[in-house]
């Protein structure tokens, strides 16, 4: 495939984990056009709870799937950070002004952000130092009303181009609640909590048993005012900053004194 030629915009590149054909990933690409140029490089599948897996195994594809003025749409059988580094090492010659991974159809708030596909082409992003976001809508249907999203999108995108120094290892993780009209948004932390994992156990037509992922978060912590599932539930925006540094370093003097390191 030959490389894309850049033009005078700004270069918006667009992927997201629930597939080229959902409606999140087109609508955001019609909100981002006034802004740049659009690149999306997306799976040809849904690819929910990759997180920032990499295919190995397998030959990697990519098929033009729409071409126009200011616009090329590519799909890939990859993950989504399979499409961060596909478009940086074989579509483009120069690096893209922003990366926006989604809009995903549903919440990516709380510890969801460790297994999202959305949220891991947005760390792929930030280890090279673009600016990257995701947006997530707390809405999981296919046919999600996205029109109260463009406005904060907008907004969010326009300043993270314009900004010359954007931190470095650092994407933004945004959710939107599925409100008819937002209260406003926070910047907060990402709330405590687990998944409480259950299987259900199921019967295919051979008669063979297996098992299906349901499940919901419980969020440990419901009286804290400062986490992102509190603001969503009271119909604001969450942008939490997430690093791509997992170090923890408050507790190096601890781990020092229990290893007797």
């Amino acid at each position: 495939m030959k490389k894309i030629t850049r033009s005078h915009k700004p270069l918006i590149l667009i992927t997201n984990d629930d597939g080229i054909q959902a409606k999140g990933i087109r609508e955001v690409a019609d909100f981002l056009k006034p802004l740049g140029d659009i690149l999306i490089v997306a799976p040809d599948a849904p690819r929910s709870g990759q997180s920032s897996a990499i295919t190995v195994t397998s030959p990697l594809r990519m098929k033009v799937v729409e071409e126009r003025d200011g616009f090329l749409a590519i799909r890939t059988n990859g993950t989504p950070v399979d499409c961060i580094k596909l478009s940086m090492n074989i579509l483009l010659d120069e690096r893209p002004d922003l990366i926006v991974s989604g809009i995903n159809h549903g919440s990516n708030s709380g510890v969801s952000v460790i297994y999202s596909g959305t949220m891991g082409a947005v760390f792929e992003g930030a280890l090279l130092h673009i600016p990257s976001i995701g947006f997530s809508l707390c809405n999981h249907k296919a046919d999600a009303d996205f029109s109260h999203c463009r406005e904060l999108i907008l907004d969010v995108c326009q300043k993270a181009l314009t900004h010359n120094h954007w931190p470095q290892n650092i994407g933004l993780n945004i959710n939107i609640p599925d409100v008819p009209q937002l209260k406003g948004s926070k910047i907060c932390r990402a709330a405590q909590g687990h998944w409480t994992e259950e299987y259900d156990c199921r019967t295919d037509p051979h008669g063979q048993e297996y098992y299906w992922l349901t499940g919901k978060f419980k969020n440990a912590e419901p009286e804290a005012t400062d986490t992102d599932e509190y603001w969503l539930e009271r119909g604001y925006a969450t942008i939490v900053p997430c690093t791509t540094d997992n170090s923890a370093l408050n507790i190096l003097p601890e781990l020092s004194s229990v290893l007797g390191i």
